[in-house]
């Protein structure tokens, strides 16, 4: 049985708070390995060492800094194979889809190398007689970063790589369900010649979260995960005086008006919609189609998609659409909000909850389940489902459509199809969402724009990767400088004005 410990100083370092936690094949339901629990004193211990290495770190030029980027991605190509067999062994992904999970962290440690340029400050000569003030982006010091499961190696990127960039050491506390990748990323980023203490990775449950929260020299702390832990990390970050950009629970909706190729949206909501199992903060989990007609035809073309999904293990090859869900308590969780859905009487089109894969039947798996008149007050409208279930919401017209996202709590993505420019442009200007597609089902934006949803999608002022990192990860300082040439002598006891 392999035992994964921690990340510390640049090596692997067992555990010594003496628990640990099952790491599961989600296929076959079997424990593969058991991961550390941090106490708050091992984690002590990683911040001390990050403290230590942070500031020879924050003295290298930023382009220095960026080389080790340069180097980490083509690490990450080197072993792109080796990476996503690791993740799909224990997320249950398609090995495709581990690809693109290590490709989009890749693509933000790419925008990284450039943070020379956006390191760079503010400049003003002669300000007043002889004086020049000029700003400087400067690191904060010691950060953290807790990540969830369902994206093992691009969220711990997102997190780690701008503030590492940005002259900061890092504490990634990953979660423990997948923990493998996140290990494996921190050697290579020693591998391409980070200095050790730079990056520590300390798994560990709540208590290790508490400990990154309260610890006094952490400065700011990053998090990804539902919207109830989300709101408890920001607030019990900031009330400790940290920085802090908290992302939670979604609920997306896509708007399928009806001028919109159905074709297209059909296989756009089954990529969206069951990609991962589901298991996706912008997954498409609610279908608006606008009009009785347009409902009726993107249901003639979604019933037989759904029903021909391909399930199966990671190993089945690339043609699986999805495999299991992470554990069997998050497959049991979906299973009865489905049946709860059945109850409040939405129609269940594709019934997936007895699917069975032949040879796994300790698995995690479910087949696709799609309903149809589906209304606000049900809880399968309502909730993060978080798995693989389609919710069709027939609305009369485009305003009722609308009003859906607009009126939802959460608020990370959404999506239109639509043939029509002036109703696309009305509904990304209209929309109260932080992410919008036009005839893009997931709109997850690239590595050089911001990532963060509105409402209770998002606690914090800031979002992930693209300039805001560096903002996130970086604090400002402003030097006023005079070198007197001829100016009078003697002090000056009025507050400094421009003269």
């Amino acid at each position: 049985m392999q035992t994964i410990g921690h990340f510390i100083g640049g090596k692997h370092v067992e555990g010594t708070s003496g628990r640990f936690a099952d790491v599961y094949n989600p296929a076959t339901g079997e424990v593969q390995a058991k991961v550390a629990l941090a106490s708050q004193s091992e984690l002590r211990a990683a911040v001390e060492n990050g403290a230590a290495a942070q500031p020879a770190w924050a003295a290298q030029n930023p382009q220095k800094r960026a080389r080790v980027l340069m180097k980490f991605v083509d690490l990450l190509h080197r072993d792109m194979d080796k990476l996503a067999e690791a993740l799909s062994r224990e997320h249950g992904k398609t090995i495709p889809d581990a690809k693109g999970d290590v490709i989009r962290g890749l693509e933000v440690a790419e925008f990284c190398i450039g943070a020379p340029h956006l390191l760079k400050g503010e400049f003003t000569e002669g300000a007043g007689p002889g004086i020049d003030m000029y700003s400087m982006r400067q690191p904060l010091g010691v950060v953290a970063g807790i990540t969830p499961f369902n994206f093992p190696a691009m969220i711990p990127m997102w997190k780690f790589c701008p503030a590492i960039a940005a002259g900061n050491a890092f504490i990634l506390k990953p979660s423990e369900r997948d923990p493998s990748v996140p290990m494996m990323l921190a050697e290579l980023m020693i591998e391409a010649g980070l200095p050790a203490g730079i990056l520590n990775v300390v798994n560990g449950d709540k208590e290790a979260v508490d400990g990154v929260l309260d610890d006094p020299d952490i400065m700011a702390v990053g998090f990804v995960g539902s919207t109830a832990i989300a709101e408890y990390v920001y607030t019990r970050a900031t009330a400790n005086g940290k920085r802090a950009q908290c992302f939670g629970g979604a609920k997306n909706h896509m708007i399928i008006m009806p001028d919109a190729d159905m074709d297209q949206a059909a296989d756009a909501l089954i990529g969206a919609g069951y990609g991962a199992a589901g298991e996706r903060c912008m997954a498409i989990s609610v279908a608006v189609p606008v009009g009785e007609a347009a409902a009726n035809a993107l249901m003639e073309r979604l019933i037989p998609r759904v029903e021909s999904l391909k399930i199966g293990p990671y190993t089945a090859g690339n043609d699986v659409d999805f495999g299991p869900l992470v554990t069997a308590q998050a497959r049991d969780r979906v299973l009865g909000l489905v049946e709860q859905g059945v109850k409040d009487g939405a129609t269940l089109a594709v019934d997936g909850r007895d699917f069975t894969m032949q040879g796994y039947e300790n698995g995690y798996f479910m087949g696709g389940c799609l309903f149809d008149n589906v209304t606000k007050d049900m809880s399968i409208y309502k909730e993060e489902i978080f798995g693989p279930v389609l919710s069709v919401v027939r609305a009369k017209d485009y305003d009722e459509a609308l009003d859906l996202p607009m009126s939802h709590e959460y608020g990370n993505g959404t999506a239109i199809f639509t043939r029509d420019g002036d109703t696309a442009r009305d509904f990304a200007s209209r929309i109260n969402i932080g992410m919008v597609g036009i005839n893009v089902p997931i709109p997850v934006p690239l590595a050089y724009h911001t990532f963060g949803g509105w409402k209770r999608s998002g606690f914090g002022d800031l979002n992930q990767h693209g300039p805001d990192a560096f903002r996130f990860y970086t604090r400002t300082k402003t030097v006023t400088s005079r070198w007197p040439s001829g100016l009078k002598d003697g002090a000056e006891f009025v507050i400094p004005t421009m003269k």
